[in-house]
C-alpha cells in the first residue's frame, strides 16, 4: 500500500487506470484552467487594471488575438503527440499544452463563428457554450463513459451506426440551442431521437434556417427571456465571463 501511494497522488484514477484516461484529465484541468485564466485576463484588460499587462500588439498596431496562441499550441501539441507515440513522460506534457491551447481557442470560439471581435457583445456568449459543451463533454470521458455508445456494439457496423446516429441527432440538437440534451445523446444511444423532435430556441441556427414566424413567436413563448432557467444561465456567464455590452465596446 505504501509503494502505490505516489502512483495514486499522480493517478487520481487510481494504479489501475489506463494512461489514456490520465492524459485525458491532464487536458481537462489545463483546458479549464486556462480558459479561466484568459478570461480573467480580458476582463482586466476591460477594466483598464494599470498594473496587468495589456493585448498583445504587433507594431503596426494589429491586435493578435489568444486563439492564434491556442491554435499553434494545439497544432505543436498534435505534432509533438504523434511523434512521441505515448512516452512517458511526453505524453502528459503534450496533454497539457494541447489542453492550454484549447483554452485559449476556444474562448474566442464566437471569432469562428462570426468572423469578428465580438467577445463582448451577446453574440460572444456562443464562446462560453462552447467552453461549458467541451469541458463536459470531457469531465464524462475521464469520469468513463464512453461517447456515442461504443460499449454498446461489438462489430464495425454497429459501431458505425451507433456513432452515425449519435453524431447527426446530436448535432440537430446543437443547432436547436438544446445543448444539453445534445451532450446526452453524445453518451446515451438513440436518445437523441427525442432531443431532435424538440422546438428549437428562437434564436438558435436551427429557428432561424427552418422555422416561420408563426413557429418562431411559439418558440419565443415557449423560451421567453424572463425565464427562470434563462436568468440562471445568464448570470453564470456573468460570473465566469463578464457582463455584456455593445459591439463597439470591446476588448
Amino acid at each position: 500500500m505504501t509503494l502505490a501511494t505516489p502512483a495514486l497522488l499522480l493517478n487520481p484514477f487510481g494504479a489501475s487506470s489506463d494512461a489514456g484516461r490520465s492524459s485525458a484529465f491532464l487536458v481537462l484541468a489545463a483546458f479549464i484552467l486556462s480558459f479561466l485564466f484568459i478570461r480573467t485576463s480580458a476582463r482586466m484588460i476591460r477594466a483598464e487594471v494599470s498594473w496587468w499587462p495589456g493585448n498583445v500588439e504587433t507594431e503596426s498596431g494589429l491586435h493578435l488575438h489568444h486563439l492564434v496562441w491556442g491554435i499553434s499550441l494545439m497544432v505543436i501539441a498534435g505534432f509533438l503527440g504523434f511523434a512521441f507515440e505515448g512516452d512517458k513522460p511526453w505524453a502528459q506534457i503534450v496533454a497539457i499544452f494541447f489542453g492550454i491551447g484549447a483554452g485559449l481557442t476556444l474562448d474566442e470560439f464566437a471569432l469562428w463563428v462570426h468572423l469578428d471581435d465580438v467577445y463582448w457583445s451577446d453574440q460572444g456568449r456562443i464562446s462560453l457554450d462552447a467552453v461549458v459543451l467541451v469541458a463536459s463533454f470531457m469531465a464524462l470521458v475521464v469520469l468513463g463513459t464512453k461517447p456515442f455508445g461504443l460499449d454498446e456494439a461489438s462489430s464495425v457496423i454497429g459501431t458505425s451506426v451507433v456513432v452515425l446516429q449519435a453524431l447527426v441527432l446530436a448535432t440537430v440538437a446543437f443547432l436547436k440551442g438544446r445543448i444539453g440534451l445534445g451532450i446526452v445523446a453524445i453518451f446515451i444511444p438513440l436518445s437523441g431521437i427525442w432531443a431532435s423532435c424538440r422546438m428549437a430556441k428562437a434564436r438558435s441556427p436551427w429557428a432561424r434556417r427552418f422555422y416561420g414566424e408563426e413557429k418562431i413567436a411559439r418558440a419565443q413563448r415557449r423560451f421567453p427571456p424572463d425565464r427562470r432557467s434563462v436568468r440562471v444561465r445568464e448570470r453564470f456567464f456573468d460570473l465566469i465571463g463578464g457582463r455584456t455590452e455593445p459591439a463597439d465596446g470591446q476588448v
